[in-house]
């Protein structure tokens, strides 16, 4: 990252901790958020706060995170949540939506969310009522629309401050993606060297 590392404070102890514990290393991603791990917490907080009512599937939420990850060019959330996608469907499945392709493995409401994140990421002055009306076709309450651009959009945020200040992606979050996540993520930021 570009940013030197944060003083040790209590908060980014826990940050780092949570970490540990879940991944069993510290990610890179929290080296930038040490500086003010209050702000992932609240972040964290209300990504929940709307995923925990909303009636997207863990896999629907997959696919955005997929769709507007790789549209960005972001390698680090591309390869987590393609991992994710590749266990929720398959490893084809997941490459083809990183890779912008259409794919037999994605529902309709799938694949009306993949064009939708990709648009949102683009360019959302250039969204119109046709294109709410294609979600709606697929299925897609006009909560779940806004369920699913408010989530592309916090992840967007995520992914930006991350990219923004040179956050590469973990080797371990590389590693653990199937090869062909990894195949297909062949933009952003180079993943870090083991044990760089």
């Amino acid at each position: 990252m570009f940013l030197q590392a944060a003083p040790e404070t209590e908060a980014n102890k826990r940050l780092y901790q949570g970490d540990l514990d879940q991944m069993g290393f510290v990610m890179n991603l929290s080296g930038v958020w040490g500086w003010r791990p209050e702000v992932c917490e609240a972040f964290s907080a209300l990504r929940g706060l709307l995923t925990n009512q909303s009636t997207l599937t863990p896999r629907e939420l997959a696919v955005i995170v997929c769709a507007a990850a790789s549209s960005l060019g972001d390698a680090y959330c591309s390869l987590a949540w393609g991992k994710r996608l590749a266990a929720a469907s398959d490893a084809a499945t997941a490459a083809a939506v990183l890779q912008a392709r259409h794919s037999e493995g994605l529902s309709p409401r799938e694949q009306a969310l993949c064009v939708w994140a990709r648009k949102i990421v683009k360019d959302p002055n250039a969204t119109g009522a046709d294109d709410l009306q294609s979600l709606r076709t697929a299925g897609l309450s006009d909560q779940e629309i806004f369920d699913a651009t408010a989530f592309a959009a916090f992840r967007l945020a995520f992914s930006t401050i991350n990219d923004a200040l040179g956050v590469s992606p973990d080797w371990q979050v590389a590693e653990a993606a199937p090869p062909e996540v990894r195949q297909a993520v062949t933009f952003g930021r180079a993943v870090a060297a083991q044990g760089a």
